[in-house]
């Protein structure tokens, strides 16, 4: 069978996906068992997959799966604990007191604190984190969840203390024959170092926009006028606040090497900007303030099942600023210590702690579990940390409600993850004896097509394998060395490889935005379970930009000195802009939803 016809039974499942979840707005949890059947029959009748072989990975994924939903549980019962101890409310009016401008609030607490998370400890912590918090102090569920998504992008390259470029790209190009031979004398490990600094430049540039188009999708989607204009109005702020991150994650990243970019770099913008953001530096004029209209006007879609957790009342409570705040603090803290005191990360993942499931039916496989590691444990550990701080002693039932809420919302979640994780496990383990696996198939068939412009399509082979795995780390490890041996393929010296495994690892992080678990663990966290497509279908929007930017400006870097990538790289950017700038939902438009609701 031809690398054409493959290549096109190889993209039917992500087809599959795209059309049910995003275009016929089917729920997850009808969608993906429909995409683990396709990919099971393509696996075994196409490719010739061993049937234990498929086994294996549907257990591998079952397995993922419940890591996810331990995380989601952990970081909706810690959303349900602060409602009930009353600490939302004063979280709601500390960000008032910041400032009373949704935008400004979304930036804050999605961009620089989410960003803060990622750095610390990734895999859809962050969303899992920002959305309901964002939920807690007034957002529609939906516009959290999507302000959530949107930052999954620059500081996740940088994620889990470099997890993506230590572990993905370090395991994907180690120790291959062709790489050791391109590098020479020079040092693994400084020529990943190397990867590290172009990733986190590619970033930068890029990157700088996206609090602009978080902003602009807020109000274009969520907003009284339905405009990106108004979104766009903050621009001074937003770009404020992304050079704040993106100009010591830069930095850290040529001084300090992968690990601590977007941990420090998030830190250190936090420090800058909050303040600022008091003192209204480049704050909209009280005029210009946005805000969403009253609740009744709001479209039924956006509202979540948790949607009013922050509108709980706890009497007799009058909780201070730094209290109310405890639990997030503590969870940045714990986050912090787990993933870099190694005798405490040794504690946490020691074999004895450690569920395992190796060569799982004889496929080669293998699986495990690292429940006290998981970012879920430190949830729970802090959601009970704070049953005695916020002094719920007098309390329980309001405690054991919390738990109980968690328990459902999780359920609901379950039923999506555990067929949308064991597919994509199924479409990674699919190679046989016949062909190569179902993503390699496919960014086989895109390389041929590209030839010499490859570089600029690099990043969207990233993409497309965070969109399948969930994972910049996972899709990296898949493709890292696919694409070292590509731009070898058209004449680039191992510094020119380097910038497009550095497009791999910045397209795999802007996938994160519409890879479907992410977005099911992030809607389940504000109880927006069944909307997966039409939150897809506004994150599409960022990613498109991202992979074209990073793209184009990969070209620029390739090509050397000024030339017409650079140009083109500008008016893409231009006309992108421009083309949302003049996008709005006319009046007749909002009729027509009303008139369908």
């Amino acid at each position: 069978m031809g690398l054409g016809t493959l290549s096109i039974l190889a993209l039917t499942p992500i087809i599959v996906v795209f059309v049910f979840l995003v275009l016929l707005n089917w729920p997850a949890k009808r969608a993906m068992p429909l995409a683990l059947v396709v990919t099971v029959l393509l696996a075994v009748f196409v490719w010739g997959t061993e049937t234990a072989r498929v086994g294996g990975a549907i257990v591998h994924g079952v397995v993922s799966a419940l890591n996810i939903l331990f995380i989601v549980f952990g970081a909706i019962l810690l959303l349900n604990t602060l409602k009930e101890s009353g600490a939302l409310q004063t979280i709601r009016r500390g960000f008032t007191d910041i400032s009373p401008d949704r935008r400004v609030q979304a930036i804050i607490i999605a961009w620089l604190f989410g960003s803060f998370i990622e750095g610390a400890a990734g895999f859809g912590t962050p969303a899992a984190i920002a959305a309901p918090l964002l939920v807690a102090i007034g957002f529609p569920a939906m516009a959290a969840v999507v302000s959530a998504l949107i930052i999954q992008s620059t500081p996740v390259s940088f994620g889990a203390i470099g997890t993506p470029i230590l572990v993905g790209v370090n395991n994907g190009i180690s120790g291959q024959e062709n790489v050791m031979a391109a590098l020479g004398s020079q040092p693994i490990s400084e020529y990943i170092n190397f990867v590290g600094a172009q990733v986190a430049l590619l970033h930068g540039a890029v990157g700088i926009l996206v609090p602009l188009l978080m902003a602009g999708i807020l109000t274009r989607f969520f907003g009284k006028s339905r405009s990106f204009a108004e979104g766009f109005k903050v621009w001074k702020f937003a770009i404020f606040a992304a050079v704040a991150f993106i100009l010591p994650y830069n930095i850290v990243a040529n001084i300090l090497g992968p690990e601590f970019p977007s941990l420090l770099g998030a830190l250190i913008g936090l420090l800058i900007v909050v303040p600022a953001a008091k003192a209204g530096w480049f704050q909209p004029k009280q005029e210009e303030m946005f805000d969403f209209e009253e609740r009744s006007k709001w479209q039924p879609e956006w509202i979540g099942s948790l949607q009013d957790a922050s509108k709980a009342e706890v009497t007799g409570k009058n909780m201070n600023m730094i209290v109310a705040w405890f639990p997030y603090i503590l969870v940045a803290v714990l986050l912090v210590m787990t993933r870099t005191w190694d005798w405490l990360r040794g504690i946490l993942t020691d074999s004895s702690v450690t569920i395992a499931w190796e060569n799982i039916f004889g496929s080669g496989i293998n699986t495990s579990s690292q429940p006290l590691y998981l970012p879920g444990f430190i949830f729970i550990v802090v959601s009970v940390a704070t049953f005695f701080v916020h002094r719920m002693q007098n309390d329980t039932a309001a405690y054991a409600r919390a738990w109980k809420d968690s328990f459902k919302t999780v359920v609901g979640a379950a039923a999506a993850l555990l067929f949308a994780v064991p597919m994509v496990q199924v479409f990674i383990n699919s190679a046989s004896d016949s062909y190569a696996s179902m993503p390699l198939i496919l960014a086989d068939a895109m390389s041929n097509l590209a030839g010499g412009l490859w570089p600029l399509f690099a990043p969207i082979i990233g993409a497309l394998g965070a969109f399948i795995a969930g994972s910049n780390t996972v899709s990296n490890m898949m493709f890292s060395l696919f694409q070292f041996s590509t731009a070898e393929g058209i004449g680039l010296d191992a510094a020119g490889a380097g910038v497009v495994v550095s497009l791999q690892a910045v397209g795999g992080a802007a996938g994160n935005m519409i890879t479907v678990h992410n977005v099911v663990a992030a809607a389940a966290t504000v109880g927006l379970l069944g909307k997966e497509g039409l939150i897809i279908r506004k994150t599409i929007i960022p990613m498109v930009y991202y992979v074209g930017a990073a793209g184009l400006l990969g070209m620029a870097i390739i090509a050397g000195s000024f030339n017409f990538w650079y140009i083109a790289l500008v008016v893409f950017v231009a006309v992108f802009m421009v083309i949302l700038y003049n996008n709005k939902e006319t009046p007749i438009d909002q009729a027509k939803k009303k008139s369908a609701v």
